[in-house]
């Protein structure tokens, strides 16, 4: 089986942080969120928080947020791919598998669409409640390895396609490994 990485891999961009600026052009009251949240995301990424930090902290704000402005998020993210199916590489179409897995730190209630659309029947992505708020499972750097394990005990993987060291964790579990910036696919292993 072949193993991606989504965003910057297959996915030509950042996928969850597109979402956020739509959005905010749809409510701009947003935006007051934003300052907590990237302080909250510098944290983590000078490992001073955790993803369970972030749902601990944040979850409450969002379930409000989303009840008291009845957000259809589904139907958001469904228009979302709707204007950015045009942006996955041409060298996915090319190779993709019918057992290809997608494993990403998108959150699985963005990403089921865009497998869907895909035809990418594996999806292994941030378990987060759309109801509470809640990060019940990250799905970010060593974690990706178990919750590859998880779902696929005795899966092997042949040939892993990444943007980021983050993803380094994977490595010794392919028996190839492609790092991809832009169009460019460098084999590293």
């Amino acid at each position: 089986m072949n193993v991606y990485d989504f965003d910057e891999t297959i996915y030509d961009g950042e996928s969850s942080i597109e979402f956020i600026l739509a959005y905010l052009k749809k409510d701009p009251t947003v935006v007051r969120f934003l300052p907590s949240i990237a302080k909250l995301m510098f944290r983590y990424n000078r490992g001073k928080a955790t993803f369970e930090d972030f749902s601990r902290d944040y979850a409450p704000v969002l379930q409000r947020y989303f009840a008291e402005n009845n957000v259809d998020l589904m139907a958001l993210v469904s228009g979302f791919w709707d204007k950015r199916m045009h942006k996955i590489k041409p060298f996915y179409r090319k190779i993709q598998q019918p057992d290809d897995v997608i494993i990403t730190a998108s959150p699985y209630f963005m990403m089921d669409d865009v497998c869907e659309r895909l035809g990418v029947r594996h999806l292994i992505a941030t378990d987060f409640d759309i109801n509470t708020g809640i990060i019940h499972t990250p799905c970010f750097r060593e974690r990706k390895v178990d919750l590859f394990r998880a779902a696929f005990p005795d899966g092997e993987i042949d040939d892993f396609y990444t943007d980021s060291v983050n993803d380094s964790f994977l490595f010794p579990l392919a028996k190839r490994v492609f790092m991809v910036k832009g169009s460019k696919i460098t084999q590293i292993k």
